[in-house]
């Protein structure tokens, strides 16, 4: 990707003059793709515990280490050992950014300004699924800058995504960055976007979560919390009908905190399989959002907890309905709902939805969207 004036700017203001280039996290391979491009794995590590690597293919985080209530420390996200892992068929977009446009559009086509665009047909043979085909942003390696202030470090990755990639209107410079402080267990995701011509953008990562360790047998024993009302409706596709409804009194209530196993099998003879829905979050969905809380997951067995926070409007609950047992990081086998995904997003189809919040970026605007991993391990 081309240098812009503000990506210097950007990199000038992410370094502290009290650190020396070479304190910034460091990279090592992590594989050559398919078509012969290098990928970089970068670790970003802090004084309480934390551990992420994030590789250069797909901007993808592919280990997330955090503390239990005895101090020991587990990996709590699925992936592979290596880039190779990732472009296979067993790769279900683990932890990776997702886009142009995550989550579903129904018909694989949208209009906009008189015009009508069609997209890869990736989901079903009907519909448009995470941005796409071979050229989708997962699937692309990005460009990284490792950086270190003062008091956190992390990686900036960089994609130029062309007019007609993937079939969407308008060159998309993408900045996707990955931060934890010195400090906390923390770890911060910043998305931000500019375009030159009208174009849709819904970003989010597709980490999968086990806080017993990526693996364990089942998610189903984990407690959740979303700080929702309401949901948006979908039909048996998981297209969104339009319609938001009332999670009150259905199996999508967590208002409280609840075992994520408890109503799940209510939900196994719809489309969804289990829980796969977009949540529409607290504030009302057309107030502005500053970071607000959106989800606490919790895992009794080992006292480790995350909360979410996020500038989205929505997040979609996936409860692993699709896993098939295939081998993931140190051979472990990823069985049949053994994680969670808890995607911060704009609503899936929000192109078809005049009621949704809009995704069409302008040119002249910069999309902007953080969402904040905070884990804690409670006493036994």
């Amino acid at each position: 990707m081309k240098c812009t004036c503000a990506s210097l700017l950007l990199a000038i203001a992410t370094m502290s003059p009290s650190h020396a280039a070479d304190d910034a996290p460091t990279s090592e391979p992590f594989g050559t793709t398919k078509d012969g491009q290098a990928v970089e794995v970068y670790t970003l590590k802090n004084d309480t515990g934390l551990v992420a690597r994030v590789m250069t293919r797909g901007a993808t985080l592919v280990e997330l280490h955090v503390p239990d209530n005895n101090g020991d420390s587990a990996d709590v996200i699925h992936g592979f050992d290596d880039v190779s892992g990732y472009e296979s068929e067993a790769n279900q977009y683990f932890g990776c950014t997702t886009g142009r446009v995550c989550n579903r559009i129904g018909g694989a086509e949208f209009t906009l300004g008189g015009k009508t665009y069609e997209l890869a047909k990736n989901d079903n043979g009907k519909h448009h699924l995470h941005g796409g085909g071979e050229h989708s942003l997962d699937k692309v390696v990005w460009e990284a800058r490792p950086f270190q202030r003062r008091d956190r470090q992390g990686v900036v990755f960089t994609y130029a995504s062309p007019d007609g990639e993937e079939g969407y209107p308008g060159n998309l410079s993408l900045q996707v960055t990955y931060s934890v402080p010195e400090d906390r267990n923390v770890l911060r995701i910043d998305y931000q976007a500019t375009t030159d011509q009208p174009t849709p953008v819904n970003l989010t990562n597709h980490m999968y979560f086990n806080l017993s360790g990526q693996g364990s047998e089942t998610v189903l024993d984990h407690m959740l919390m979303i700080r929702a009302d309401e949901y948006t409706l979908a039909d048996e596709d998981l297209i969104p009908t339009g319609e938001i409804a009332a999670v009150e009194g259905t199996p999508l209530d967590f208002h409280r905190p609840t075992r994520i196993g408890d109503h799940i099998d209510k939900l196994t003879g719809t489309g969804a399989k289990g829980y796969d829905h977009n949540y529409v979050l607290l504030p009302n969905r057309n107030e502005k959002r500053p970071l607000k809380l959106a989800a606490v997951l919790s895992d009794p067995a080992s006292g480790r907890s995350v909360q979410i926070s996020t500038t989205e409007p929505g997040v979609q609950l996936y409860s692993g309905n699709f896993l098939t047992g295939q081998t993931g990081k140190d051979g472990k086998t990823y069985a049949y709902r053994s994680a969670v995904c808890l995607e911060t997003q704009h609503f899936p189809d929000s192109v078809h939805h005049d009621n949704f919040p809009s995704v069409i970026l302008q040119p002249g605007q910069t999309f902007k969207s953080t969402t904040v991993y905070r884990f804690a391990a409670s006493a036994e």
